[in-house]
């Protein structure tokens, strides 16, 4: 808060206070009519006052938003990290990052790359695919046949190639998944199972309970990082190894 903000915020109750002393108001104004013209006079003259207010509001939502996501996410870690119908990349990793995501997202697709990366670099890195459908039935089409192919061996070549074509469709995902030697009809049979769909429920209701409002979303530790900051997934990433060479 800079000295002008500081002096304009603690100006307000002084301003209205000595108005309220000195000034000639109409003697038919009700009080609160009043304190409202002088109120709104004193931020038309002192407009970098509503700023601070706004700024002050978001800072303050975003911490109780971070609050209300740890609490969750203590609450729900197990189906977070370790759900055994998961797609898990580098299951051996100690680091868990778990990624909402969509494969007709276009974050997504554009994080994708940054992503693979990671994991590929840093072999401590266990990552969760979590399948949030919210562009429709290619969507759900595309993360049922990576969930029927999860046991094929091929997670990581699948999700890339997926993530890497621009207009997915189901049709696409097939081509894509025959290229790479996923059996289809296992595949296809898995996706279709039963099992799945109430996978794909649970996994929609857990980023619910999670108040995600779109994808991609990333937990690491305590942490839910909304949207493709690769920044802040590398920070969280940092600060749980650090935390982990701390404690031993």
């Amino acid at each position: 808060m800079t000295l002008l903000r500081r002096a304009a915020t603690l100006a307000i109750p002084l301003a209205i206070a000595g108005l309220t002393l000195a000034g000639c108001e109409r003697p038919d104004a009700k009080p609160s009519e009043r304190f409202g013209e002088k109120v709104r006079a004193y931020l038309l003259e002192h407009p970098e006052v509503l700023m601070e207010v706004s700024q002050k509001l978001q800072e303050k939502q975003a911490s109780q938003q971070a609050a209300s996501a740890q609490k969750a996410i203590g609450q729900y870690r197990q189906a977070i990290e370790r759900d055994p119908r998961d797609v898990v990349i580098n299951p051996a990793g100690t680091i868990t990052v778990t990624e909402f995501f969509d494969y007709r997202c276009g974050y997504c697709k554009h994080a994708a790359p940054e992503i693979v990366e990671l994991v590929q670099k840093n072999p401590d890195i266990r990552l969760v695919l979590k399948d949030f459908v919210i562009f429709g039935r290619d969507s759900e089409a595309a993360a049922r046949l990576m969930l029927g192919a999860k046991d094929q061996g091929k997670s990581l070549e699948l999700y890339k190639a997926l993530m890497a074509e621009n207009a997915l469709d189901a049709a696409g995902a097939l081509r894509i998944a025959k290229g790479l030697g996923v059996d289809l009809d296992k595949a296809k049979a898995a996706g279709e199972s039963q099992s799945v769909t109430q996978h794909l429920a649970d996994t929609e209701a857990l980023a619910k309970t999670l108040a995600l409002q779109g994808t991609p979303a990333f937990v690491v530790g305590d942490t839910l990082i909304p949207g493709a900051d690769i920044n802040a997934l590398k920070l969280a990433i940092e600060q749980t190894r650090a935390s982990k060479a701390k404690a031993g």
